[in-house]
C-alpha cells in the first residue's frame, strides 16, 4: 500500500472516531441531558490544552 493510501485510510478512520458513534448516538445522550465524552473533556480542561491521539 503507498503511503498516501495509508495518510487517506487514516484520516478516514480518524474523521469516523471523531463522530463518537454516530449521530444518533450523540442525539441520544443530548435527550437524557447528558454531554459526550469529547464534551465533558473540552468542559473540565482549558482550551488548547489537551491533544487527542
Amino acid at each position: 500500500m503507498a503511503i498516501e493510501n495509508k495518510i487517506n485510510d487514516l484520516t478516514k478512520r480518524r474523521q469516523a472516531s471523531k463522530k463518537g458513534g454516530g449521530e444518533d448516538k450523540i442525539k441520544s445522550q443530548h435527550d437524557k441531558g447528558k454531554m459526550t465524552a469529547r464534551e465533558r473533556i473540552a468542559a473540565f480542561l482549558d482550551e488548547g490544552s489537551f491533544v487527542e491521539l
